[in-house]
């Protein structure tokens, strides 16, 4: 009996071991993906250099960032997301600095370390710090860095300045009183400076040293907001740029070969979905610019990906998240071919340190990435908001009224802070 007992004793023991061993059923992932997007430069890439998986179809639900329709459209698929049908739920969203906090201090977007995902090195902090919630959980990456300059028409700098080269014309650029003096040689010689009032915002606002709205929920105005807006009187009043919006027709008009502006300011995505016109086979000017830092480093922009809480496809996730920051074979081909400045430090530094490497598509072989790269290193997240898409917006609208004569400056202002009580009716205003 004694050795019967041993016997079965033994054999539930095996049993017992065997089920503990059992390899997991792994989780079924979805067949539908769904990206949230605001245009078609990620698209674009992603079908370029991602490989979906078999079985798996991918659905693009784009609507324009004017005026927040992208947040609000985005908002309300987020809302409905738990009891969205499995193929109707959002796996992936893209999200821009200005609100990326709203998204990622919500439970609507999810810790990527939760899905196998982890940051590397090669990953600019502040890309990180950006896509992660007040208690320093990540939510999602970059696939890109964004550092800014000036890029200038060589043909009008020689004109006005009496050279291109780029050393030199940083030297006469390199604070914004040396600027504003180039802005009047420029128009002595006939040309504008920047081809939008708006031109330069960027510059200033990256720059500012407290948010928007400060701890108790009051409006404030920054010294570099107020320097703008001091700069862009001036630049109006003189006539050395144009009271064009940063997106509209007349400013990029400006960029083709009959153009008279000598200044714009942007990132690496800028050449790609703002200089086509400079690249236009017929009427362009490639070749005819080159870039430097300008009166003082700022960055502007970027895209996130945000893996949404709720998401059926996981390992999709995963796969994209690491296609688009560590795979260097698709880093490279998108600094290459796509002239982009990618968020691998290690990518871009071998750009930076490659002699023969340079911009032929706009900048006539200049190796860009080099000053991107020195560039890069100043970028610092601080002082932002998720109210500022919409007050950045907001104030250029109101202030471009009064720029094209519509109001005059104090009725601006005034239309400024009603927008801001009809917009966000808890941040308080200065009274009219």
């Amino acid at each position: 009996m004694k050795k019967l007992l041993a016997i079965m004793f033994a054999v539930l023991m095996i049993v017992s071991i065997a089920a503990c061993t059992k390899p997991e059923k792994p989780v079924e992932q979805g067949k539908v993906f769904n990206i949230y997007a605001w245009n078609d430069e990620f698209k674009g890439f992603f079908e370029e250099y991602y490989k979906v998986p078999e079985g798996v179809e991918v659905k693009w639900i784009i609507n324009p960032s004017d005026n927040g329709v992208y947040q609000q459209k985005l908002d309300e698929a987020l809302l409905n997301q738990e009891n969205a049908p499995a193929d109707e739920k959002i796996d992936l969203f893209l999200a821009e600095a200005d609100y990326i906090g709203k998204y990622v201090d919500s439970d609507y977007t999810m810790d990527i370390s939760k899905i196998g995902f982890k940051n590397a090195s090669t990953m600019y902090d502040y890309t990180i710090k950006a896509a992660s919630d007040t208690k320093g959980v990540c939510k999602g990456v970059s696939f890109q860095c964004c550092p800014a300059g000036v890029i200038y028409r060589k043909s009008i700098a020689k004109d006005v300045l009496g050279t291109d080269v780029p050393e030199e014309v940083q030297a006469a650029i390199d604070t914004w009183e040396k600027f504003d003096e180039v802005a009047a040689k420029a128009k002595e010689k006939g040309y504008y400076m920047t081809a939008s009032f708006a031109e330069t915002f960027r510059a200033f606002s990256n720059n500012c040293t407290k948010p928007w709205v400060d701890d108790k929920g009051n409006l404030q105005f920054d010294d570099q907001i107020t320097a703008w807006i001091d700069q862009t009187d001036k630049f109006i009043e003189n006539g050395y740029t144009l009271t064009a919006g940063v997106w509209d027709k007349e400013k990029t008009d400006q960029m083709f070969a009959t153009g008279k502006t000598m200044c714009f300011f942007g990132p690496a995505w800028y050449y790609n979905f703002c200089m086509t016109n400079a690249m236009d086979e017929t009427d362009g000017c490639a070749g005819d610019w080159c870039l430097v830092k300008g009166p003082q480093a700022y960055f502007w922009g970027g895209t996130w990906l945000l893996a949404a809480n709720g998401s059926d496809n996981t390992e999709m996730l995963k796969d994209i998240f690491e296609t688009f920051t560590v795979n260097t074979d698709v880093l490279k081909k998108m600094v290459k071919d796509k002239n982009q400045y990618v968020n691998n430090t290690d990518v871009v530094k071998e750009f930076a340190e490659d002699a023969s490497y340079g911009n032929t598509a706009i900048l006539d072989g200049q190796n860009d990435i080099a000053i991107f790269y020195e560039l890069a290193k100043d970028i610092k997240w601080e002082n932002h908001t998720n109210y500022d898409q919409l007050l950045n917006e907001g104030l250029q609208n109101k202030l471009q009224e009064f720029y094209t004569g519509s109001v005059d400056k104090d009725t601006a202002m005034k239309n400024f802070y009603q927008y801001i009580k009809e917009t966000y009716p808890n941040i308080v205003v200065p009274e009219a």
